[in-house]
């Protein structure tokens, strides 16, 4: 696909959802990675339109989305939910632009290649148009866990969440404050993102639950979205999802099972050369990932490296990581694979 720009000019790049959490990311992202766009179109619902976001020192307008912003575009960047997406993409690629989407409209869509691309750069060639961004919680879980699954494949995974309030967006993020300040002071204080109080208190994610398995949405896609990146449909996953009040990165405890014997010292030195990883593993200060060491940074970050007692076979293996939801979970992959294309 293309829009008729001569070769090896520099693309225009439109973020869809420019105003909101993912949004704002997005176009940092494009900004500190010195991304070789000619020009920088922002695009969200009519009631952003108007404002200005800053951008290599200049103030950019933010344009209302319609149903014709895609002329000329070359690169849209969609951040904006899957009825936006599957409604505005499929016009973005008529009107010549390749779609980089964060929502879930497209990620099981088998002719649309689901990309992180420390994992699987090769699927973006196949792309028609659209090119899916995994589940923030995917991503974090799994690019740790994809060198060691080329070196002795992973038969088996039990991933539990520990999800920040950025993964439901800047209006979640800004619930939290306000019902921390709330408890502190002894006010009531009536959620109206989320379905539970926030403050001090945790809860299974609040995606739908599939009657027949238990298992909600958000655990559903680990599963899923693993398979089609790994191309491994026969790893046996078991997800289990949780919102904490932390404001933004989330934090993962994993537990899998490799085909053959493995040791911490091996997995401690395969990660510690993977890409997109970063390795703190510090059992004699107690020190390992935390939210607040993954906010704002681009690596995942990977610790708690040790051997599941409860295997006897020795191919099990538990590991704790962190990672930014906003960043390696969402914008700063979507950049990279702009980056690729």
């Amino acid at each position: 696909m293309s829009s008729g720009r001569p070769a090896g000019a520099s693309p225009v790049v439109a973020v869809v959802g420019a105003t909101g959490a993912v949004g704002i990311e997005l176009i940092r992202c494009l900004e500190e990675r010195r991304f070789p766009l000619s020009k920088l179109r922002l695009l969200a619902s009519a009631r952003s339109a108007g404002k200005t976001l800053p951008f290599r020192g200049q103030e950019i307008p933010v344009e209302e989305l319609k149903e014709d912003s895609f002329r000329g575009v070359d690169i849209a960047l969609f951040s904006a939910g899957g009825g936006i997406s599957r409604r505005y993409a499929p016009l973005a690629v008529e009107q010549g632009s390749v779609v980089v989407d964060n929502s879930s409209a497209f990620r099981r869509d088998p002719g649309v290649p689901l990309v992180v691309p420390e994992i699987n750069p090769q699927t973006i060639k196949s792309h028609q148009g659209i090119i899916a961004n995994p589940n923030c919680s995917t991503i974090i879980s799994i690019t740790p866990l994809w060198p060691v699954h080329r070196r002795n494949p992973i038969r088996r995974m039990i991933v539990s969440t520990y999800q920040a309030a950025s993964g439901a967006g800047a209006a979640a993020m800004e619930e939290l404050r306000e019902s921390t300040r709330a408890y502190l002071e002894g006010r009531p204080f009536q959620p109206t993102v989320l379905p539970h109080p926030y403050a001090f208190n945790l809860f299974s994610h609040n995606s739908k639950i599939d009657p027949e398995n238990g298992y909600n949405e958000e655990e559903m896609k680990v599963v899923h979205e693993t398979h089609k990146i790994f191309g491994a449909s026969d790893i046996r996953i078991a997800a289990t999802c949780v919102r904490v009040p932390v404001l933004r990165a989330h934090s993962i405890a994993i537990n899998f099972e490799c085909e053959r014997r493995i040791t911490p010292a091996e997995v401690r030195d395969i990660v510690a050369t993977a890409p997109g990883v970063k390795v703190v593993d510090d059992p004699e200060r107690n020190y390992f990932p935390m939210p607040k060491d993954a906010s704002g940074g681009d690596p995942i970050l990977v610790g708690r490296i040790r051997r599941d007692i409860s295997d006897p076979s020795g191919r099990s293996i538990a590991i704790f990581v962190a990672g930014d939801q906003l960043l390696k979970g969402a914008a700063l992959n979507a950049v990279q694979i702009a980056e690729l294309l």
